[in-house]
């Protein structure tokens, strides 16, 4: 594991050959090692590129259970989880399935981390969470992340609906530091270490094993890891390993034509013969708009959209920021 700077005032090493990583940081830095294999940091202070002396420092090794911290340049701190059992990804994997149960499976939210407040589409995501809540009054699953994940639970908020989330600690965008959502309630979401875990909550919180049972995927604009969870839970799909005994509604929301050109990648895998003809169109549906969208949703439940293409609500909702009343 290595860290690069350009000019770094000192280099930490490591003696261990198991398992050894170079840090540079500051004279004042300090490091703090929990649960790591290392027995010997050496502090090799650089000046104009000669070294003058070596410091070594012995750690002793602790309990194997917990993930080393990395405490360097005034007070930063890295934690880097180390999966030293299998038995740590299921009890994981369980938590997750415990919120899942409390809360209640609906749609699940795949998008971009980056695309903030002041992005289009974010404000179209928020709509989108808040007209699907009020339509399939069920609940709003996301990473619980900033972007266009944050997006959505804002608008399920608006229509007074309940969500969940499987945070990571680290995400792409803001928050990425804390293992804290900035505004949900603490019980309504949960914080992983582990990716595998992740997922299996995001997928499993769309399973349908009856009739009354509505949920969907959304798959918003994104980026790496958005198209990594889309391609995941559409190969489920399509080979029938996603758990539901009822087909679930894969939705790709191609705001501004953003995935156009991941549709024409598709289409010439079916010229290769990658891919059958009509299979990917057969697995999700393509909606430019938001429109698109809910009716879709609405007629694969059968149930009514106002004259607007919305679905109409009174009464009293909830917002972040408190409730207030639509007439």
């Amino acid at each position: 594991m290595n860290w690069m700077m350009q000019k770094p005032h000192s280099l930490f090493q490591s003696d261990y050959p198991r398992l050894g990583f170079s840090m540079p940081a500051s004279l004042v830095s300090r490091i703090y090692l929990r649960n790591s294999c290392q027995r010997t940091i050496r502090f090799v202070p650089l000046y104009g590129g000669e070294r003058r002396r070596t410091l070594s420092f012995k750690f002793s090794e602790l309990k194997p259970h917990n993930p080393w911290r990395i405490s360097v340049c005034k007070g930063e701190l890295v934690e880097v989880g180390e999966r030293t059992s299998p038995n740590e990804v299921r009890k994981e994997i369980e938590q997750c399935y415990e919120l899942i149960n409390k809360l209640g499976r609906g749609v699940v939210y795949l998008g971009s981390s980056r695309m903030g407040p002041d992005h289009s589409h974010y404000l179209q995501a928020l709509e989108l969470g808040r007209e699907i809540a009020n339509l399939l009054g069920c609940t709003s699953w996301t990473g619980a992340g900033p972007g266009l994940m944050d997006a959505a639970i804002k608008g399920a908020l608006q229509a007074g609906k309940p969500v969940g989330g499987f945070k990571i600690s680290k995400e792409a965008g803001q928050w990425t530091a804390s293992s804290f959502h900035p505004y949900l309630p603490s019980e309504t979401y949960f914080t992983c270490r582990f990716f595998s875990a992740r997922k299996h909550g995001l997928v499993d919180a769309v399973v349908r094993s009856s009739e009354s049972d509505r949920t969907a995927v959304v798959a918003l604009p994104g980026g790496i890891g958005t198209l990594d969870e889309v391609f995941e839970i559409l190969a489920l799909i399509q080979l029938q390993r996603i758990g539901s005994e009822l087909p679930v509604p894969f939705l790709l929301m191609n705001y501004d034509s953003f995935y156009s050109k991941l549709l024409d990648f598709l289409s010439d895998c079916e010229c290769w013969g990658a891919v059958c003809k009509g299979e990917v169109e057969s697995l999700w549906k393509v909606c430019n708009n938001n429109s698109e969208a809910l009716s879709y949703l609405a007629e694969f439940y059968d149930l009514p959209l106002g004259d607007n293409g919305k679905c109409e609500t009174t009464g009293l909702v909830t917002t972040v920021s408190g409730p207030i009343s639509y007439s």
